[in-house]
């Protein structure tokens, strides 16, 4: 699949999924014009334009999809629109550890207060790996007692998405690969936060149902989340979009929509 219609695919079907979780954690951390939020991993930038919208000042880093970052540029930098640019809207390049450390570098940089991480981990062996870097990378930019959020997928007994995302397991069996779906673990969060010397500080559970508006909808989602890339290197695309497609099938309602209740989790922890 073409990477930039992939991009667009997360930006406009899959990416507000999670709208009601960012909402959650913007309400109870009192989200305003006195925050400062570095968002990690900030993809095409939705959860950042949701804070901004409440008078936050936004960063934004993600190296894992500079097609996404783009549109996140588009969203958030007002020269897109040509007017004139917010000077406390920053979307960055580079790999993330490196635009982190050269905001740490940065001289008269001002601490920030809030920290995210909202792509879930848990869905993928070896995604906290990751993340545990990001979050060793941030520490310094962060002040003293900030708060840090953790996502990850619900147990999957709450998230009807299970059923549908196993076929990317399934499929990518021939290659035995670390890098297929696999259930979230119950301390998958707190293990995390743990390994990055935070300390947890609450949590809370989110209903997010994935909602699209026909099968069709619903496989360019899902496919846009990356969880099927072993599937598809395993089989080929063909297969996957069979096979998902009559997974997402028992989940049609009448109307020909697709609706799967999901729960997901987070995690609020504070640098030390």
């Amino acid at each position: 699949m073409d990477r930039c219609a992939r991009a667009r695919d997360w930006a406009e079907i899959q990416e507000r999924m999670l709208v009601p979780l960012y909402e959650a954690v913007y309400a109870r951390l009192e989200v305003g014009s006195g925050t400062r939020l570095l968002g990690l991993g900030c993809g095409s930038g939705l959860a950042l334009l949701m804070a901004a919208s409440r008078g936050a000042a936004v960063t934004g880093v993600d190296a894992a999809s500079p097609e996404r970052l783009a549109l996140a540029r588009e969203r958030l930098l007002p020269q897109a629109w040509g007017t004139r640019a917010r000077t406390d809207t920053r979307i960055l390049d580079g790999a993330d550890t490196e635009a982190l450390g050269n905001l740490a570098e940065a001289p008269g940089e001002r601490p920030y207060n809030l920290v995210t991480a909202f792509e879930p981990i848990g869905c993928v062996a070896g995604d906290s790996e990751g993340l545990g870097e990001l979050l060793a990378a941030a520490k310094p930019l962060a002040g003293r007692g900030t708060p840090v959020v953790l996502v990850g997928w619900g147990p999957p007994e709450r998230c009807v998405a299970s059923s549908v995302l196993r076929v990317a397991t399934k499929l990518a069996e021939p290659l035995r690969t670390t890098r297929s779906w696999r259930p979230a673990l119950r301390d998958d969060l707190e293990e995390v936060a743990q390994r990055a010397g935070l300390r947890p500080d609450g949590s809370g559970r989110v209903a997010c149902p994935f909602g699209y508006a026909d099968v069709d909808s619903a496989v360019r989602g899902l496919l846009s989340t990356g969880l099927f890339d072993a599937a598809i290197t395993a089989t080929d695309q063909a297969q996957v979009d069979k096979e998902l497609t009559e997974a997402l099938h028992t989940h049609k309602r009448r109307d020909g929509t697709v609706w799967m209740p999901n729960v997901f989790r987070y995690l609020i922890a504070r640098t030390p």
